[in-house]
């Protein structure tokens, strides 16, 4: 039977009901609330008012899951090759990149779980209830459907909350909805499918009251809350993997299988065809798997993504899964939230109209730093009588704090539009506190939703009295007769005027509102209705939004202009989202699609719809996560953007999700991969750049390693096919291998991003790492190094070299041409033949020197000698194993240079 309830009142749209039924509803008295005995049978029958803790995987499962990939797998397969080989300096090498990719794997992933802590924290911690008609401090946990809360301006909301009654009540709900302004609240039912943005008469938990007094009956705890709601939606979202993790999935597939293929077609061809001894047969096909095992490829990923998260913590993009490094740059879709992201979530004033001018404020949030301009011409209050006025009135009619922070940032304590009038008066020149000191409130009447305005009395000590007032252009319109100034130039008021002005700035996405006053008797202590009838001056209407960000509006250009589309969706108004996506150059001349319209769309409809859209207003958290899935399924690669708890589902669920580092919510920072340390939209146009050259350096990594072992396999299999005296022993294999792992191939890793590298649209999600191109170019490189080795031991041979010698300057070919292949590999398609191509790189360099020293100790040195069955070579052999190797190098240019040229007229032959 308890669970019925439960069930019932889970169901119950409580914003659909008078204050008084839903009391009623809920047997619970609104002057004495519940009593103690009720309290404690509900606590039993609801639980506790907090999330419950989800189940964790332990650390140690967590640490063996970083072993479940692929090219794990072949590294730990390559690690039991060496040893077999009784190659146990690389056998060492190979285990400890497997064991410190799982090391950064373990300590970078597996914190998506906490998310559920950080919204558990938002959870006020006591609350002033009404139990047995006295009021009690309690846990906020303790509280129980149908108790009495009784809230004051600062409060947490505790729970989800019916409104009873309410003075000048203002709520901050952007942790759930997005909307940057506070929301009027009134104790009025509303529609059973109002959004969750206009149910005025709730309050729900986390959110902030900025100002008012509320007394309200709890209907919903715990899970049951709307942050309970968006708690076990994220647990729901299922995370994805990153494209390039899947593009390493399926090339590790194909690599291993073909791996496996030549090892043992090598083994049946030359003990069945050719009559080798099944021992060296099977030794030789086990170094051609080691060979062809590019071993270095999850080391070089791993040191690749470290390196990119460095860059882009310098860029103040503070990386928390390391794959979404290189997720970044094949970002198509970025999803952004627009409070707080794409704006400040900071209210400013913009535009200024009095009966003769229109002004324009500079300057964005709560710093009072910019000016007031008329025609261009900066204005103060000194010398422009209208706008001195304007200041006092917007000081004085109003009740908000602005303080500076230890870390000299601007605090706003109070309503956003109170702060915005503040930091506006002081860009006139104005001094809140001397103005408030030599002009004290004697009486106010708060903002009450129904009345629309608000209006304080003040007197100057100087015998004169001054009523202003603040509210919504028609209730103030209503109470003027005149415009102009307090005491002089006034004229009658031009109704007509100021409602084209009004309409014109609600047009830019602008809220409107007006300041007026009168003059009143020295005598007059209090102010009341009566008072504020008629006899007022129209002082002016101030225009107000939550600006975008500046940098935003350049990062949206940079981020089209590399072929991503942005996506805005907010919880805010159709009108004022669409005007602020126009300042972005976002969903110019498209449609705005509405909270209510994605409900009315099936999965398949929204598929559609979701690529031709850009602006999204009234979302809420699912509609979010909608978009996203939408999206993906479309088969776009998502980043999102977001600072509050109803942005951390999407989060989760994107390709990569983005969170704020300063005034995100911790729900959004564990919930993402990426946390911008700055707020900065620009910062991920900068994360995008970084990504994009790292995977190009991931590409340049397997471009350089597959031809390098595909040229040792083919020296062997064309010896073996042949019936030739191996180039090559397994040893000598495996040296190559090491020398070329450990030196050359992570040089690339220090690539820096190419300077086109964000005016190429990004890569097509389902990309091959390998495309029929790049398998060219390794085959054709694997030729040449083959052609070179084998053809340079042929030589050897037939001069009467000994084996010994032969082999070595085999060995010394194929890593020869590695160092000059190296310097191709800097660039895919652009010529390396410049400073910059050829000396650009100091890592590439040192790479090479460290890579020669050791193969001339190889060749020169007794105990490498004895290892490996080398022998010296003399200065003319090195001639000609240099010759070799630059003959590569000149081959490798003139194909790229060919490819330009076949593919003159596009950008980037890839893309």
């Amino acid at each position: 039977m308890p669970k019925q309830k439960t069930a019932n009142k889970r169901a119950t749209n409580w914003h659909t009901l008078a204050a008084a039924d839903t009391v009623a509803r809920l047997s619970s008295d609104r002057h004495h609330g519940l009593s103690s005995g009720e309290a404690r049978a509900r606590l039993k029958q609801y639980g506790r008012n907090r999330l419950p803790r989800p189940p964790k995987r332990s650390a140690f499962i967590r640490f063996l899951l970083q072993f479940h990939n692929i090219l794990i797998y072949v590294m730990l397969t390559a690690a039991g090759t060496t040893a077999m080989l009784g190659d146990w300096v690389d056998t060492g090498v190979l285990l400890a990149a497997v064991i410190v990719n799982a090391i950064i794997g373990f300590i970078q992933e597996g914190k998506a779980e906490q998310a559920m802590d950080a919204i558990r924290g938002m959870l006020s911690l006591h609350t002033t209830v009404i139990r047995d008609g006295k009021r009690l401090e309690i846990e906020a946990e303790k509280l129980v459907p149908g108790d009495i809360v009784t809230l004051a301006s600062g409060d947490k909301v505790p729970a989800d909350l019916r409104l009873i009654t309410g003075k000048s009540l203002r709520v901050n709900e952007a942790i759930l909805t997005g909307e940057s302004e506070a929301v009027e609240k009134t104790a009025g039912p509303v529609l059973n499918d109002a959004p969750l943005g206009e149910r005025f008469c709730m309050l729900f938990s986390g959110t902030l009251v900025t100002s008012g007094q509320a007394s309200a009956i709890v209907v919903a705890t715990g899970l049951r809350t709307e942050l309970g709601r968006i708690s076990s939606l994220l647990r729901q979202v299922r995370s994805t993997t990153t494209p390039l993790l899947r593009q390493i999935d399926r090339f590790g597939r194909w690599l291993a299988l073909a791996i496996v293929l030549l090892s043992i077609a090598t083994f049946i061809v030359g003990v069945l065809w050719h009559g080798h001894p099944p021992k060296e047969m099977f030794m030789m096909a086990v170094a051609l798997a080691a060979s062809a095992i590019p071993e270095g490829l999850p080391a070089i990923m791993t040191i690749t993504l470290a390196l990119g998260m460095r860059r882009m913590a310098k860029r103040h993009a503070i990386i928390r899964h390391l794959p979404a490094v290189e997720t970044l740059g094949s970002v198509t879709v970025i999803c952004s939230d627009k409070t707080g992201t794409l704006t400040r979530n900071e209210m400013t004033v913009q535009k200024l109209a009095t009966a003769d001018h229109v002004f324009t404020v500079s300057g964005v949030g709560y710093e009072p730093d910019g000016g007031v301009y008329l025609n261009g011409a900066a204005v103060t209050a000194d010398n422009c009588p209208e706008l001195e006025e304007i200041a006092r009135a917007a000081v004085l009619c109003n009740d908000a704090q602005l303080h500076r922070d230890a870390d000299e940032s601007w605090q706003l304590a109070g309503d956003p539009t109170e702060g915005a009038l503040l930091a506006f008066a002081v860009k006139t020149g104005k001094d809140p506190a001397w103005e408030r000191e030599k002009r004290p409130r004697t009486d106010a009447i708060p903002f009450e939703s129904e009345h629309r305005l608000m209006a304080t009395l003040h007197h100057d000590h100087k015998d004169n009295g001054l009523i202003f007032v603040k509210g919504a252009p028609e209730r103030i319109l209503e109470m003027c007769d005149r415009q102009g100034g307090l005491q002089q130039n006034q004229t009658t008021l031009d109704t007509g005027y100021w409602l084209r002005r009004a309409q014109a700035f609600a047009a830019d996405g602008l809220r409107v509102l007006a300041i007026a006053g009168k003059l009143v008797e020295d005598s007059k202590r209090e102010v009341s209705f009566a008072d504020l009838e008629n006899g007022f001056t129209l002082l002016a209407l101030a225009g107000i939004i939550d600006p975008p960000r500046e940098e935003a509006i350049a990062a949206v250009k940079t981020c089209v202009g590399a072929g991503i589309r942005v996506k805005m969706i907010t919880g805010d108004h159709v009108d004022t989202a669409q005007a602020i996506g126009e300042r972005l150059g976002i969903g110019l001349g498209k449609p705005t699609l509405s909270g209510a319209q994605i409900e009315a769309l099936n999965d398949e409809q929204l598929q559609e719809v979701v690529l031709e859209v850009d602006v999204f207003a009234r979302a809420s958290p699912e509609h979010k996560l909608r978009l996203v899935e939408a999206l993906q399924a479309a088969g776009q690669v998502v980043a999102m953007t977001g600072d509050g708890v109803n942005d951390a589902p999407a989060l989760k669920r994107a390709d990569v999700g983005v969170a704020m580092g300063l005034k995100g919510t911790e729900a959004a920072k564990e919930a993402s991969d990426m946390v911008l340390a700055d707020d900065n939209f620009a910062t991920i146009g900068n994360a995008v750049y970084v990504g994009r050259g790292i995977y190009d350096n991931i590409q340049k990594f397997i471009l350089f390693m597959l031809p390098t072992n595909g040229g040792e396999a083919l020296v062997v299999l064309a010896a073996i096919f042949f019936e030739l005296t191996l180039p090559l022993t397994p040893a000598q294999v495996l040296w190559i291998n090491m020398v070329t792992s450990s030196t050359l191939g992570l040089a690339l890793a220090f690539e820096r991003p190419e300077r086109d590298v964000m005016l190429k649209k990004p890569r097509a999600p389902k990309e091959p790492l390998l495309s029929w191109f790049f398998a060219w170019r390794v085959l054709m490189v694997s030729t040449l190094f083959m052609i070179g080795a084998l053809g340079l031991f042929l030589w050897e041979t037939q001069r009467g070299s000994s084996l010994e010698t032969a082999r070595t300057m085999a060995v010394s070919t194929v890593v020869g041409a590695e160092m000059f292949y190296l310097i191709n590999s800097r660039y895919i398609y652009k010529s390396v033949l410049s400073l910059e191509g050829l000396f650009g790189n100091a890592y590439v360099l040192i790479a090479i020197a460290a890579c020669a020293a050791l193969q001339i100790a190889y060749a020169h040195t007794g105990p490498m000698q004895a290892l490996f069955g080398s022998t010296g070579l003399s200065p003319n052999e090195w001639l000609k194993v240099a010759c070799v190797g630059f003959f590569i190098f000149v081959a490798a240019e003139l194909e790229k240079a060919v490819i330009r040229w076949l593919f003159v007229g596009v950008a980037v032959v890839r893309r």
